[in-house]
């Protein structure tokens, strides 16, 4: 562990912002590279959620951007803040410790950049260091129990969940069985006689209940229209078709770019490997989900909220499609946070009102240390998300300076050493470059 009281005279120009002098130019072009990065990443996060939210014509018109560069200011920020706490601490200390250029910088920052970002999305967030499939099949059965319990869930998670399984898993309907009966039949009667179009949807739901017409379907399933084999593998087919369309939207702005000058990529806009693990992810883990329901109501002759643990966990297994370290721990925070809160109302937990700001600052500011000091325990996804957000200049970063401190700063990045201007530095560089 590296020794809180050694020190280094470097200034911040020789182990930080290594590609130019000047802090303010620096920061500057941390702030571009961070809103650049944060726009991407809020842009089609918002759009998707407000489209599984149904949301009005007027929150397109007069929200969606401004939670969208409100979410973004608070990344940009993160990021920002943390190039000028690292500058202040040099200028107002002198010296680097060991903690200064981690540690000590991230921590004010994430605590200033979190503050930007909306309550409702101040998540308590943990350090990176679970199991990544696992974590996502325990948060997946506890989400889908709550999913399933009355008020275990509400807002946008109970809307996306909803739309993600379906209703049919829902246990509190507002109708019988005989009337679900009555409004399948006479949904049957008006397609009665109609010209069915013969589109690729209307061909793969043909041939889907060809298979599936005489399936079995259990007296407590409520997926009327359909037996338990023909829903399950409905489920798989639009969960999928979904995760690939959203995959392909995603990658839509990066195709176009190279419109012209490589066209042969728009291919790769459609037959791209993540397409298909995405579609894969979110279309094995509602059937799995859905045919482990049937099968337990089968076995059990019942329908039980309990069922959703044993059905969610497994279905947590999708992950290993599309293995997302964001996905598992986001979601697992979101898990976290709520059962917090529910504590809270049954009056089982003590409120602490900064309780998701101190928690992420310390967090970030851990994560941020590992990414500075020791990269080689940090998560890769995590390292990368970092390089995006600067532009990769966070590798730029004198590690070979910051081996004093006993850490193994620079182990990943082959004793790396950044070409520096003699006339800003205060010990001379070790490879001095002729800028004559």
């Amino acid at each position: 562990m590296a020794a809180l009281s050694k020190s280094i005279p470097h200034n911040c120009y020789e182990i930080g912002h290594t590609w130019h002098p000047s802090c303010r130019v620096s920061f500057l072009q941390i702030t571009w590279a961070a809103l650049e990065e944060s726009l991407k990443i809020y842009a089609p996060l918002y759009l998707i959620a407000a489209v599984l939210r149904k949301r009005k014509p007027e929150y397109y018109l007069y929200k969606l951007f401004p939670e969208i560069l409100q979410s973004a200011s608070f990344l940009t920020a993160n990021g920002a803040l943390y190039i000028t706490f690292f500058c202040v601490l040099r200028k107002l200390l002198g010296k680097f410790y060991s903690w200064t250029p981690g540690f000590g910088a991230a921590l004010p920052a994430s605590y200033v950049a979190i503050l930007i970002e909306r309550k409702s999305r101040r998540g308590l967030l943990t350090i990176y260091m679970a199991n990544l499939v696992l974590l996502f099949c325990i948060t997946a059965a506890m989400y889908m129990f709550f999913f399933r319990c009355k008020d275990g869930l509400k807002g946008f998670t109970f809307s996306a969940l909803r739309f993600i399984v379906g209703k049919e898993e829902i246990p509190t309907h507002s109708y019988s069985p005989e009337t679900a009966y009555a409004k399948v039949e006479q949904k049957r009667e008006r397609h009665k006689g109609k010209p069915r179009g013969m589109n690729i949807i209307a061909l793969v739901r043909t041939l889907v209940d060809s298979i599936c017409k005489h399936g079995p379907r259990h007296r407590c399933c409520k997926h009327y229209e359909d037996n338990c084999i023909s829903y399950c593998i409905k489920g798989f087919i639009r969960m999928f078709s979904v995760g690939y369309l959203i995959q392909c939207c995603l990658r839509v702005p990066s195709a176009f770019r190279h419109l012209f000058t490589e066209p042969s990529r728009l291919l790769s806009l459609f037959y791209n490997k993540e397409n298909f693990q995405l579609g894969a992810f979110l279309g094995s883990f509602v059937s799995i989900y859905k045919g482990t329901s049937c099968f337990l109501r089968w076995i059990r002759n019942l329908d039980d909220e309990l069922h959703a643990i044993v059905a969610g966990f497994l279905a947590g297994v999708s992950m290993m499609f599309y293995k997302s370290t964001t996905i598992s721990m986001y979601l697992a925070s979101k898990l976290v946070e709520t059962m917090y809160f529910k504590g809270i109302a049954a009056g089982k937990v003590p409120y602490f009102p900064q309780a998701d700001t101190i928690i992420y600052s310390i967090s970030t500011a851990i994560c941020f240390h590992a990414a500075v000091m020791e990269v080689h325990n940090l998560r890769p996804s995590y390292w990368k998300f970092l390089l995006r957000l600067t532009k990769g200049r966070f590798a730029l970063m004198n590690r070979k300076a910051l081996d004093v401190f006993g850490t193994g700063a620079s182990r990943e990045f082959n004793n790396f050493i950044p070409k520096l201007d003699p006339r800003y530095t205060v010990v001379t560089p070790e490879l001095p470059i002729d800028f004559s």
